[in-house]
């Protein structure tokens, strides 16, 4: 039966000029660039895009329907890591992301890779099946591919039955270790020479990965990890063409691996922007454009040890961005990634997420879910186009050793790293549980192991600057972490007084804006009922036991009353006073009687917390 009913037909039409009218009432005359925000590659982010109806979905995955699940297989102690293998092929995985130690995607952890772990890994999996498998190799494991690959021709298995991504990136490595064994032409004709030989021995492809994640976890930008991946896969392509092989083959032999991390519309357009750029380079090389290989994994930066739960939404999020970018295979790290190693609880919401995204939401049956989606279509050509223009960059330093030599694209990484840990330090780019609603009550979560330390820099003769990984929350962590340590030494954490003058009407909003600030850094919050007096006010202070305080109101009781509380307060021994709100023209004369610092949306939290810290525990 035909279903006639046609909703939008319902609501009056609507056009942009309308829809201005609205945004312009509620700026009150405000300038309507406030709603435009700019992405860490100089992006406008505009707040409405229009329908590109000329646009249409295009094939982003080699094969049509949904990405492979894979599970991450990391545990040092193999034999239970065989356990895990059995328990996630038979709760929806298929495929396997295998992660060594000393690997990119490791973060501290990772399986050993001697011939016996491998032996140990597979011993009952079924590897005539076709399962996918990803793999994360370290130079200290690179013979993990060869023994996989030896246990493969052992039991007599054609090599073509297998899609194996086997994951030499010397590149990569050359990056995370800070280090390189020799120059770059006979290294690449060296790592070029392994693939030829598993070339050799029968396996189709997929020997080299141009992996991006570094570049992500090292805190760069959409365009920084294209440019980054774009430029390993052309070295990769060059060193093959050197060993005689064909340049058509050797496209089937690079795959890429990038990151997805919580920040969707980023994340799709960059999976996106990725198959363009690469067709780009094919046809600039002469080839026939073919579908690329794309391993995606979420991200390792925006995971929180803190409130790990909403790493659940995180993850969530960047695996709904790998999905409808593109991605053939994705793996999901455990919620509990940044405490250590996952249980099986943490293992299980990894795999049914991607499961729930591809059976409930029906994800797979879409080629291009986004297509025509005007912000994600500006999005994906913007952020190719800046790509493109790093990718050139990279190049024009003659390739991605000689810029890793000179330190230069690290150097333009470390640019945009420190402009994201200052967006995180103001709270402009906000992490939930972390530096926003922080929860200090939390219970902790399970974990099989704790994560190792990181490893030292590898003793190699040719030195780069190494790309180390790091998360957004580790600067608010450690200060947690202090409070944590005080807690357990005095049990008792350090104390702040929230000074709230008025009525409820009057400081509600300013107090629970300063309770979440200050307790982002550890510090227990002490609030009231507020006070209509300065004698009960500092009496209640002294009587807290807290050091410290940050007086709360309205502006216009602060008009009134900030002068007199804030000396009342420091009469009475207060080491640290701040006021919730911009001080403005009164700044002067408010510092003068004891308000030392000032909190407001935007203000340096990491700055304000150490301080905090420092004057509540001293």
């Amino acid at each position: 039966m035909a279903n006639d009913l046609h909703f939008a037909d319902v609501f009056p039409a609507a056009d942009e000029a309308q829809w201005r009218k609205l945004v312009d009432r509620v700026l009150k005359g405000g300038p309507f660039e406030r709603l435009v925000s700019t992405s860490a590659d100089g992006i406008a982010i505009q707040p409405l895009y229009g329908r590109l109806t000329e646009d249409r979905p295009r094939a982003l995955r080699a094969k049509p329907g949904p990405w492979r699940v894979a599970a991450r297989v990391e545990h040092p102690d193999v034999e239970l890591a065989r356990t895990q293998v059995a328990v996630d092929l038979a709760n929806g995985a298929n495929a396997l992301h295998l992660v060594f130690a000393g690997s990119i995607g490791a973060n501290g952890l990772g399986m050993p890779g001697d011939r016996a772990a491998i032996d140990t890994l597979f011993a009952d999996v079924d590897l005539d099946s076709g399962l996918a498998i990803e793999i994360d190799l370290s130079a200290a494991t690179k013979d993990a591919a060869g023994h996989l690959a030896d246990l493969i021709a052992e039991r007599r298995i054609d090599p073509k039955r297998n899609a194996i991504t086997f994951g030499f990136d010397p590149l990569g490595q050359i990056a995370l270790a800070g280090g390189s064994p020799l120059p770059w032409a006979p290294f690449a004709d060296f790592a070029a020479g392994i693939c030829q030989s598993f070339q050799a021995r029968g396996f189709d492809g997929r020997f080299c990965v141009a992996d991006g994640r570094i570049v992500h976890a090292a805190g760069g930008s959409e365009a920084q990890e294209l440019a980054f991946a774009l430029s390993s896969a052309i070295a990769y392509l060059r060193a093959l063409e050197g060993k005689g092989i064909e340049l058509s083959q050797a496209q089937r032999m690079v795959s890429f691996r990038l990151a997805a991390d919580a920040d969707l519309f980023a994340s799709t357009a960059k999976l996106r922007a990725l198959r363009s750029l690469w067709a780009r380079i094919e046809l600039a090389c002469g080839l026939t454009p073919e579908p690329l290989h794309l391993h995606v994994e979420t991200a390792w930066r925006m995971l929180s040890r803190r409130d790990p739960w909403v790493n659940l939404l995180r993850n969530t999020v960047a695996c709904l961005a790998a999905g409808i970018g593109g991605a053939d295979v994705v793996s999901v790290q455990g919620f509990t990634q940044a405490l250590g190693l996952p249980d099986d609880f943490a293992r299980r919401i990894a795999r049914n997420t991607q499961t729930i995204l591809i059976e409930e939401s029906g994800l797979g049956h879409v080629a291009d879910p986004v297509a025509g989606a005007g912000g994600f279509e500006a999005l994906t050509e913007e952020i190719g186009q800046k790509a493109w223009a790093a990718f050139q960059q990279i190049e024009g330093e003659g390739g991605l050793f000689a810029s890793l030599e000179k330190g230069a694209i690290q150097g333009r990484i470390a640019e945009s790293a420190s402009a994201r840990a200052k967006r995180v330090a103001r709270r402009a780019l906000p992490l939930t549980g972390t530096s926003e609603f922080p929860n200090l009550a939390e219970a902790p979560v399970d974990v099989l192991a704790p994560l190792s330390e990181a490893l030292s820099a590898t003793p190699w003769p040719i030195k780069v600057t190494p790309l180390v990984a790091t998360r957004d929350g580790i600067a608010f962590e450690a200060l947690r972490d202090r409070s944590d340590a005080m807690l357990a030494a005095k049990r008792a954490r350090p104390k702040l007084f929230l000074a709230n003058l008025g009525t409820a009407a009057d400081f509600t909003a300013r107090a629970m804006f300063a309770k979440s600030l200050f307790e982002a850094g550890g510090l227990e919050t002490l609030s009231n009922e507020g006070f209509t007096d300065d004698a009960s006010l500092a009496s209640a202070f002294v009587a807290s036991g807290a050091r410290v305080a940050c007086l709360c109101s309205s502006d216009a009781l602060y008009g009134e009353r900030a002068l007199s509380a804030a000396k009342a307060l420091k009469a009475t021994g207060a080491a640290r006073l701040w006021l919730a709100g911009r001080p403005g023209s009164s700044q002067a004369e408010w510092t003068a009687a004891g308000i030392e610092d000032f909190i407001f949306a935007g203000c340096d939290a990491i700055a304000v917390l150490t301080t905090a810290l420092d004057a509540a525990s001293a």
